[in-house]
């Protein structure tokens, strides 16, 4: 029997797509995913962006595509890419073409708004001929004229039945390799419209907050809209949308999974707001130490507290810890036991090179591993 049942998140079933080179849905993990913000025209722009993001640990990039300049622009994106691109599509059934033929991995397009079904078809069959994948994306703020005017203005309701009402357009084409997402800038129109679409079919879940606001505002809201679905086993692939550097969406993203469990990349800190009783200024402390471990990919905790009063206890959990003691002298632990003390000036970069050498110490495991297996 587990002894930590309540951190158990079983995961809805949901039939699995792939993008590219990555799986999405059924039990593979959760990725995530960012946009660019560069004009796509502007390729070696847009391609310093993805590079970016895949440094930040992007599963997927997407770019939008509003113009011929900008599909032209997508085969050498793609090509200089190391993860998956998807083209936003609005409307114009020729840029989904366009975009199918330069490698998108995957088309952000709802079929529905692209005109006639000669034109559906057509989309749909460069999506098969190229082994692209679709996201149906309902946002909303932009919801069809004939719904708005049934449901008086956007609830759930309305936005499951757009992605239903585009989902079949694709099942009508023997086209299945889609995932679907039903976004609103409001948490609990989001959340609730998630909810309904997750009962209503099988099919892989984007999730996602809309139009959220700047860093703080943006993240705040998605961690709360996000995370409560994930918490309730919804979702297969998250973007964190801000007003804010596209990196930042890639860390929030991974925080959020971090806190529930779900996937882990990188030093996971465990930090006190800090108080009176502080031995150390923890603050600058947390600060420098996340600057300067930003390159550690490498999945592994580290606890820095500034008294004994939490901090033996929060050391005892995670990998490397740090508590505050008299004097300038601090006490460190390994893997939960007390080891040994170090003064303030060794402070930061003792505990740089203690994380350093147990991500390369863990990795060399996991490789060992594979290995053997």
């Amino acid at each position: 029997m587990s002894v930590r049942p309540y951190r158990d998140i079983q995961r809805r079933k949901s039939r699995q797509i792939r993008v590219g080179s990555v799986l999405v849905g059924g039990d593979a993990p959760i990725t995530v995913q960012s946009m660019t913000n560069t004009p796509t025209a502007d390729a070696a722009a847009t391609i310093a962006q993805v590079r970016a993001l895949e440094a930040a640990g992007a599963d997927i990039v997407r770019v939008s595509c509003p113009d011929v300049e900008s599909t032209a622009a997508l085969a050498a994106i793609v090509k200089a890419a190391t993860v998956p691109i998807v083209a936003d599509i609005h409307f114009h059934y020729k840029r989904a073409i366009e975009a199918a033929e330069a490698g998108a991995a995957c088309l952000r397009i709802n079929p529905g708004n692209i005109g006639a079904a000669a034109r559906v078809r057509e989309v749909v069959q460069a999506a098969k001929d190229h082994g692209v994948s679709m996201r149906i994306g309902v946002n909303a703020g932009s919801l069809e004229r004939d719904l708005l005017e049934k449901y008086g203005e956007p609830c759930p309701a309305a936005m499951v039945e757009s992605a239903l009402n585009h989902a079949r357009i694709l099942e009508d084409h023997d086209f299945v390799q889609f995932k679907i997402s039903v976004k609103a800038s409001d948490v609990f129109l989001a959340v609730a419209a998630y909810q309904e679409l997750a009962a209503a079919c099988d099919y892989p879940l984007h999730l996602g907050v809309t139009e959220a606001g700047g860093f703080i505002t943006g993240s705040v809201k998605s961690a709360i809209g996000i995370g409560s679905l994930l918490w309730a086993g919804i979702g297969d692939t998250i973007r964190v949308s801000l007003s804010a550097d596209p990196v930042e969406e890639i860390k929030v993203g991974y925080e959020i999974l971090k806190a529930l469990g779900l996937r882990r990349r990188g030093v996971t800190v465990v930090a006190c707001p800090s108080c009176a009783r502080q031995a150390f200024p923890v603050i600058k402390t947390v600060e420098t130490l996340e600057k300067r471990l930003a390159h550690i990919t490498t999945p592994l905790t580290l606890s820095v507290i500034g008294c004994v009063v939490n901090g033996p206890g929060e050391a005892r959990e995670t990998d490397i810890g740090l508590t505050g003691g008299g004097q300038g002298t601090h006490l460190v632990y390994l893997s939960g036991f007390a080891d040994h003390k170090i003064t303030d000036a060794q402070l930061v970069d003792h505990l740089v090179d203690l994380v350093e050498k147990k991500a390369a110490e863990l990795e060399a495991g996991s490789a060992l591993a594979a290995r053997v297996s």
